[in-house]
């Protein structure tokens, strides 16, 4: 016969109360691995999705429009600006609808949604359906709070740093193989070809998911649908209270902003400048995911400990500033490459700010930091394409003042220059010794 903990204890006294598992409100091992993989494929093939299209934009705008190139990049700036706005209101709507009806039909509706609205794009001639192509796009791509829903609900809390660092891991490998393979397919099949691989990656992970996602939001933690809880807006409201973030987030913005003349026009402007076709742009992208991913993720841990929080925002701002410069005159295509490596350091500036705002923001004010930051990248990804397009489109067109093609990359190192005065404002009002240095010995 088996003895219970209880049968062992002495006569008159009773057994030591049970400590909870903290482990116990979690699915097991193999269920918790299962969901996470179909999340982070989930997460992967959203990134691929969105950078699979990019190398051969121009060339099916300009297909679909009949203008010059020239003439037809004002459009791409526009659909990014729909694609980017939609997405903005989509995401807290699919989180709250996520909690109240379960994070499995939210993440099989944008995959369906996803493969179908691929199809429709690939095989319109309308430029009005490509722009309703791209809106719906935003919505079923809008999963990213999902996911990071799910991964919360199936990790335990001393693991989810690590699974967060996979998830984040999903959007730099999306973000290397999505342009390359839509390149060599563009080059290989023409510019349509990239929304069908996409639509078919969509269709299989859907399937994927349908047999082998299950529900991970547990009926006691569902909550009711709340308009109000959706308003991307709120936490820019409430993190107004602390002097320091207003000028922080004003960098985040000036500063990402920046980084969208490369995202949004560099297809436009490496064709124009340098007549590469998709498959080089598909190459030259993957590159620089490469490149960043090498300084995130192998790079920084060396290098923020000596420099800490303040001089690797400046040395970060510094890098981007250089690259930038160097991408508006460069005279031949492979000196890209070297200058992509420079650029890459740009990520010093990116994770120094993260650590900088997290430090001086209480520890129950984390998640509105989070949001609010989530909100600045977003308000760029809406103004930062519509700008860089129009600023390429203003000098390659007919009427130019100057023929510069490079002309974004200049007003994003403007950009960076201008993030330097709000950049300034925050350090004076963060004091105390810099953590980074503390615990290093400096």
């Amino acid at each position: 016969m088996a003895v219970s903990p209880d049968d062992t204890a002495p006569t008159g006294t009773s057994a030591p109360e049970a400590k909870p598992d903290a482990d116990a409100a979690f699915p097991g091992l193999k269920e918790s691995r299962l969901a996470f993989a179909a999340i982070f494929m989930v997460v992967l093939v959203d990134l691929i999705g969105f950078g699979i299209i990019i190398p051969v934009m121009p060339d099916l705008l300009t297909e679909v429009t009949g203008l010059t190139r020239s003439q037809a990049a004002p459009y791409g700036g526009y659909i990014l600006f729909v694609f980017a706005a939609i997405q903005f209101f989509a995401t807290p709507i699919l989180g709250g609808l996520a909690d109240r009806y379960g994070r499995r039909p939210v993440v099989l509706l944008s995959l369906l949604g996803y493969a179908v609205d691929f199809v429709i794009m690939g095989l319109t001639k309308s430029l009005a359906i490509l722009f309703v192509g791209r809106a719906f796009s935003g919505v079923f791509a809008a999963t990213y709070a999902t996911a990071n829903a799910i991964v919360a609900d199936i990790t335990s809390p001393q693991h989810r740093a690590q699974r967060f660092g996979i998830l984040g891991a999903g959007f730099g490998l999306g973000f290397m193989i999505g342009p390359a393979v839509g390149g060599l397919l563009g080059d290989a099949y023409g510019p349509r070809a990239p929304f069908f691989a996409a639509s078919a990656l969509a269709a299989t992970n859907f399937v994927f998911c349908y047999f082998f996602f299950p529900e991970t939001l547990r009926p006691e933690n569902k909550r009711a649908f709340s308009l109000r809880r959706a308003n991307p807006l709120g936490n820019l409201v409430q993190l107004g209270k602390y002097p320091v973030m207003v000028p922080i987030l004003i960098t985040i913005f000036l500063f990402q902003v920046s980084q969208f003349s490369l995202q949004t026009t560099w297809s436009w402007i490496t064709g124009t400048k340098f007549g590469w076709t998709a498959k080089d742009i598909g190459y030259s992208l993957m590159a620089v995911g490469l490149s960043a991913a090498i300084v995130q993720g192998f790079l920084l841990r060396f290098i923020l400990p000596v420099t800490g929080e303040k001089l690797s925002i400046l040395l970060g701002g510094v890098a981007s500033f250089v690259a930038l410069m160097f991408y508006a005159f460069l005279p031949q295509g492979w000196m890209v490459y070297p200058v992509i490596a420079i650029g890459a350091f740009g990520a010093l500036a990116q994770a120094s700010v993260q650590s900088l705002m997290s430090r001086t923001i209480p520890a129950n004010a984390q998640g509105e930091l989070q949001g609010a930051v989530a909100v600045m990248l977003s308000l760029a990804a809406i103004f930062g394409p519509v700008i860089m397009t129009q600023t390429y489109s203003v000098f390659t067109g007919e009427s130019a003042p100057i023929y510069f093609p490079g002309a974004p990359f200049l007003v994003g190192a403007a950009m960076i220059l201008l993030a330097a005065i709000p950049t300034i404002i925050a350090f004076g009002r963060v004091s105390g010794p810099d953590p980074m240095l503390r615990k290093n010995g400096f």
